[in-house]
């Protein structure tokens, strides 16, 4: 691969877009700044690095990313009334088809996976695979076991012709509640609680699979995944 193909396939812009770049000696390959777009580059894999305008970043066939996403905000390229979560990205992975990995409302938050890996997405968002995704629920009225048993039996919601039911929910506080889901229906949490008697005033996805959402990862901030990362995903 040359330097021009690396900057495209890593969604630095067009092809012309990324050969001005490389003639504006903006692109370093091992800290030395490089101007021929059509330099030979040595075997990729995910330890080589390249700088473009002074900002290091590492070479990755495909993307997958976690970001922690704050409320306010949609998933969606195109939102309708709020600011898209990719506005929290840099703009290299809307340029390279990143997507997210099944969507959050925008009030929702907590752990978004994202990806151009369009097998990765249809893994985890094709309903024949069940994938636990653990969210936590602050609600508006006390918790009780009938409301926690309610939900592990199953609960039916509006729409629905049979129940549906949490692999597990339990209480964390009065008024917050951890409940694990398999399925994705459409404000299925939500629905849920409120099929059992109670209302969410706010929710927050902590764990997709064996991935827990970590703690040091701020609001509205990202990070990228690595081999140990998408083994918990898929252990869980």
């Amino acid at each position: 691969m040359n330097l021009e193909s690396l900057l495209f396939t890593q969604g630095f812009g067009s092809r012309r877009q990324c050969r001005a770049l490389v003639a504006g000696a903006r692109v370093s390959i091992g800290g030395s700044v490089c101007t021929d777009a059509d330099a030979d580059l040595p075997t990729l894999d995910d330890a080589f690095r390249f700088s473009v305008d002074g900002v290091e970043w590492p070479y990755r066939e495909h993307a997958y990313l976690l970001l922690n996403k704050p409320a306010g905000y949609e998933c969606s390229r195109d939102p309708q009334h709020h600011l898209s979560v990719f506005s929290l990205l840099p703009p290299q992975f809307a340029e390279r088809g990143v997507q997210c990995v099944g969507r959050l409302d925008q009030d929702t938050t907590g752990l978004l996976l994202l990806s151009d890996d369009g097998k990765f997405v249809h893994l985890f968002t094709s309903p024949k695979r069940k994938v636990p995704k653990v969210y936590v629920a602050t609600t508006r009225h006390p918790i009780d076991d009938a409301q926690l048993q309610a939900l592990r039996a199953g609960v039916l919601l509006h729409g629905e012709t049979k129940p549906v039911a949490a692999v597990d929910a339990e209480a964390r506080d009065d008024h917050s509640l951890a409940l694990t889901v398999m399925e994705g229906k459409y404000h299925q949490v939500k629905r849920m609680i409120a099929a059992s008697g109670n209302r969410c005033e706010a929710l927050h996805r902590e764990r997709v699979g064996g991935l827990a959402l970590p703690s040091t990862l701020a609001p509205g901030a990202w990070q990228w995944l690595d081999e140990n990362d998408l083994g918990s995903l898929r252990s869980g």
